[in-house]
């Protein structure tokens, strides 16, 4: 099954494989499946052909995949480009919600660790 050019996973529950497509989430994914009256159990690969046409409609309503994405984009230049405090902290690629960076934040810093490790390395006997 595809939508919007992304196939989705054949193996997984419906409710899951939805979850593929960037800007759907569980529950993006069980509102839509709750519209086109499908089961969240069902298999992507037992899905009818007209189910998978009502799915497509309802997912086509909602900016996802590149829409989205050019979105959150163009939202973070904007901060970028008025020189807002978020907009600073995207740019040093810090983080942007008041979270503490003295420790924690390796994710966004990447893993980087400054100190020594467990002390000097064995010195070689002469």
């Amino acid at each position: 099954m595809r939508i919007l050019g992304i196939t989705l996973p054949d193996n997984k529950r419906i409710e899951m494989a939805l979850t593929a497509l960037y800007g759907i989430g569980r529950s993006r994914a069980q509102y839509i499946l709750d519209q086109a009256k499908v089961d969240y159990g069902m298999k992507a690969k037992d899905i009818t052909v007209e189910q998978e046409n009502t799915i497509r409609k309802i997912i086509e309503s909602f900016r996802i995949e590149g829409d989205l994405k050019r979105e959150v984009a163009s939202n973070i230049k904007r901060l970028k480009d008025i020189k807002a405090y978020r907009g600073t902290r995207h740019a040093k690629r810090l983080p942007a919600r008041g979270q503490r960076t003295k420790t924690n934040s390796r994710t966004l810093r990447g893993n980087v660790r400054k100190t020594m490790g467990s002390g000097r390395k064995k010195e070689e006997k002469k």
